[in-house]
């Protein structure tokens, strides 16, 4: 891209980020948007505003090639609410790809596959990230963005604000899981954060207003999976926690 092609690219990447912000769209949302229209740009080095129908049937043609359905589905997404919210155009190209309705049988894992995860976790808030996500069936960032205050141990209850559709809602909580959760607490004691990002050199533990990373997280789980050999995806779901207490020691 030229000089001026680059400012209106900037200008118009500010704006998508302000337009889905406006539109109330989830976090994982607004990167995932937003990653498409960088996406875009980059495979064209231009403005995606001066595509036509034909360069778009190439870059979908080579996406398919290189990404997952799932991707080409988000990047079609992402591009249309662009046209539509940026340019205020609507977008008549939706028809170029159409992802196929795939349904898919999610893998579980088994209890004695979620002890061995625990028990290979290295550092205690990876341990314990792990039995919390399995044992209240929670989504990654609904895990990581969990605060002090969301925890009920006089009901035994969690609080999980703002998941999926941007809904509340409570979940029981497991004795074990309560026990965890005290001991990664009291490992850091930030006043709000029960997965608080790792402090940088000098920096105090309460200037921390960050959980921890949504990407690195997920490298580390999938990380401990590869140690113990599962050959599954990563996902969380609810089973009946009860497992020995001796996971819960620090490595």
């Amino acid at each position: 891209m030229n000089t001026k092609d680059r400012k209106r690219y900037d200008k118009h990447y500010q704006q998508l980020l302000k337009c889905l912000k406006l539109q109330g769209k989830a976090d994982v949302t607004i990167d995932s948007y937003s990653r498409a229209f960088r996406r875009v740009s980059k495979y064209f080095d231009c403005l995606p505003e001066k595509l036509t129908q034909d360069n778009l049937k190439d870059y979908f043609s080579a996406l398919v090639d290189s990404h997952s359905w799932s991707t080409v589905k988000i990047d079609r997404l992402g591009l249309q609410f662009y046209w539509r919210h940026v340019l205020n155009i609507e977008w008549q190209w939706v028809n170029i790809v159409k992802p196929p309705i795939i349904k898919t049988i999610p893998d579980i894992l088994t209890v004695n596959e979620i002890e061995r995860m625990i028990a290979s976790a290295r550092m205690l808030r990876y341990r314990v990230f792990v039995l919390l996500t399995y044992s209240l069936g929670l989504r990654l960032e609904e895990a990581l963005a969990l605060q002090v205050g969301d925890i009920n141990a006089e009901k035994m209850q969690v609080h999980i604000r703002r998941g999926k559709g941007h809904k509340d809602r409570l979940l029981p909580l497991p004795d074990l899981t309560l026990i965890a959760l005290r001991k990664q607490w009291s490992s850091h004691r930030h006043a709000t954060l029960l997965f608080p990002s790792l402090p940088k050199k000098s920096q105090c533990i309460k200037d921390i207003n960050k959980h921890m990373d949504r990407g690195g997280t997920q490298k580390a789980v999938r990380e401990i999976i590869s140690s113990c050999k599962i050959k599954k995806k990563y996902r969380s779901t609810v089973y009946d926690t009860a497992l020995p207490r001796t996971y819960l020691n620090a490595a």
